[in-house]
């Protein structure tokens, strides 16, 4: 109706410290291939898609994904660490952009 209760699209800034949004049983991150601007959403499930890190007790798991689109060859490499109550500490990304739902939702519907 007003919008009060509506969440706000993450900014940059954001989406950078954590670009993960939280659904039911999983963390979901949008991304944005550098090269031919496809977009993707991956759905991370917990106790199945993270790597128990066992070289270091401080973020005990991790995630390596490898994302390629139907559009180009480009691979998107997505690495991160996550403390035990699954809080992002170190999040690298290469060929591509983390984007939020809302932009994803936009290019998603072209």
């Amino acid at each position: 109706m007003f919008g009060f209760f509506k969440k706000r699209e993450k900014t940059e800034a954001e989406l950078e410290r954590n670009p993960f949004y939280k659904e039911k049983n999983a963390l979901v991150v949008y991304i944005k291939c550098n090269r031919c601007g496809e977009v993707f959403r991956s759905h991370l499930r917990i106790g199945y898609d993270f790597i128990i890190n066992y070289d270091d007790r401080s973020t005990p798991f991790l995630v390596e994904k490898v994302y390629v689109g139907s559009k180009c060859p480009n691979k998107i490499e997505l690495r991160a660490k996550f403390t035990g109550s699954y809080k992002p500490v170190s999040i690298e990304i290469d060929g591509g952009k983390f984007i939020s739902k809302e932009t994803y939702e936009r290019e998603a519907e072209r």
